[in-house]
């Protein structure tokens, strides 16, 4: 088995388990590595434009907020960027700070006809540590992952 089914088969089995209605679950790395392997493969950044500017950047992933800066306002247009941006056929990877903006994102484009969707456990930033700060746990960041600074 290939290093991209092999990656696919762990996400699906993984969002199985969760009992998730999309495709699955992805670990930073195996997002990093099906952006590699995938042609075609998008990654849907959901965080806020402050977040890009401020926190950082992924390269080359589509950016649409989940929730529009400032305010925390649902973006009321979030699926018709997606469809405008985003193929429906493609694997597409959501990102937020920690995994939960995302996991929204995957539910809802898998409910309007998107079939591979798939969230990226752990977000940019991860899961706060013992000290209550990002960047230290997990997360897109911490895993070496391609990144740009504001």
């Amino acid at each position: 088995m290939g290093k991209l089914t092999e990656t696919l088969t762990l996400a699906q089995q993984r969002g199985q388990a969760l009992g998730l209605p999309y495709a699955g679950a992805l670990t930073p790395q195996e997002a990093g590595d099906l952006l590699r392997l995938a042609p075609g493969a998008k990654l849907v950044d959901v965080r806020t434009r402050a977040e890009w500017d401020w926190v950082g950047r992924v390269p080359g992933a589509v950016e649409i907020e989940w929730n529009q800066y400032p305010g925390g306002v649902r973006n009321p247009h979030f699926l018709a960027e997606l469809k405008r941006q985003v193929d429906p056929e493609a694997v597409v990877m959501f990102l937020c700070r920690s995994g939960a903006r995302s996991d929204s994102a995957a539910r809802l484009a898998t409910a309007s006809g998107y079939g591979g969707c798939y969230n990226i456990l752990e977000g940019f930033e991860g899961d706060k540590d013992a000290n209550g700060q990002r960047n230290t746990v997990g997360g897109w960041r911490k895993a070496g992952l391609p990144w740009l600074q504001g």
